[in-house]
């Protein structure tokens, strides 16, 4: 099992392609684990020619878990209109700062980097604190923390929160499926072709409710990023689906207007997910974004 410890804790990760190959690295999102990823799109980036890397963030899958006390669900709900309702444990930079100790710790100066939703924003902290690591970004479904991104549906809200504290294994696969095929948008089953695929496999190898309440906070606590990303000169494409329900696509034109470098791609019925018959082009975005940036091995 690849793990490691680093300075903050073990983590679990994952490599495919030839080590001499560029590197990517993939930051995933919400509650995510490694398990999340298609192979196709695993797959098709290494047949592009790319080295990967893929982890399971900090309070998700089998790296580390932080014991602290979880914020409740009326906290949380209450951080989506007021960030300072509630103290996350840890923040977005912190696990952005755990992704930097992967790549030192598999010797990598630095990375493409490829961040989807929450995973998003952990990349936009690297970029912020660590930009030397970070040869350019691809920015998947997610936002800058301004204030004025419309919010989720209270029919989202709700979907999520049933999904994280469902109590038994039965009703949490149930929950979860529903939140996913919502997520995913009208277009493409998300249970069929998208992440909701991996449910069941997803919660027999790690299922931690607390670690997502946690990660939401470090998500709903952060706030404003804007006036910090308006410094990154580091080349960027953010790409968002037009049918999202959990992270509008505002969010992703409103990068594309902060950061200095950045191209917008939109991609028609694209919900907040991962779908089969969508890869390709989601593939064909990035690799095209990546393969224009010279980047140092």
């Amino acid at each position: 099992m690849p793990v490691f410890k680093s300075p903050f804790g073990k983590m679990f990760f994952d490599q495919r392609g030839s080590r001499a190959a560029p590197p990517i690295l993939l930051v995933h999102g919400l509650g995510c684990q490694v398990v999340h990823w298609p192979d196709s799109l695993l797959d098709g980036f290494v047949d592009a020619g790319y080295r990967i890397v893929y982890f399971d963030n900090r309070d998700a899958g089998l790296t580390f878990e932080c014991d602290a006390q979880p914020p409740s669900i009326p906290e949380l709900l209450q951080a989506l209109d007021n960030p300072s309702a509630v103290e996350p444990v840890y923040t977005l930079a912190d696990m952005a700062n755990d992704a930097v100790a992967l790549l030192d710790h598999i010797g990598q100066s630095g990375a493409h980097i490829v961040g989807v939703s929450m995973g998003g924003m952990i990349a936009q902290y690297m970029a912020i604190n660590h930009p030397k690591r970070v040869f350019s970004l691809s920015l998947l479904m997610s936002s800058t923390g301004n204030p004025d991104t419309p919010q989720p549906g209270p029919e989202v809200v709700g979907a999520l929160a049933t999904s994280i504290v469902s109590p038994t294994r039965d009703e949490s696969i149930e929950a979860t499926r529903k939140s996913d095929r919502l997520f995913g948008g009208p277009h493409y089953d998300s249970c069929e072709v998208g992440i909701g695929r991996f449910v069941e496999s997803a919660y027999d190898r790690s299922n931690r409710p607390n670690g997502v309440l946690r990660q939401l906070a470090a998500i709903l606590s952060d706030g404003d990023r804007r006036s910090r990303l308006r410094d990154v000169q580091i080349p960027s494409l953010a790409l968002h689906g037009t049918v999202d329900p959990l992270v509008d696509q505002f969010g992703s034109r409103d990068l594309a207007d902060t950061l200095p470098n950045c191209q917008l791609r939109i991609i028609e019925n694209l919900g907040h997910d991962l779908p089969e018959p969508l890869i390709p082009r989601i593939l064909q975005d990035i690799v095209q974004h990546i393969g224009s940036v010279e980047a140092a091995r």
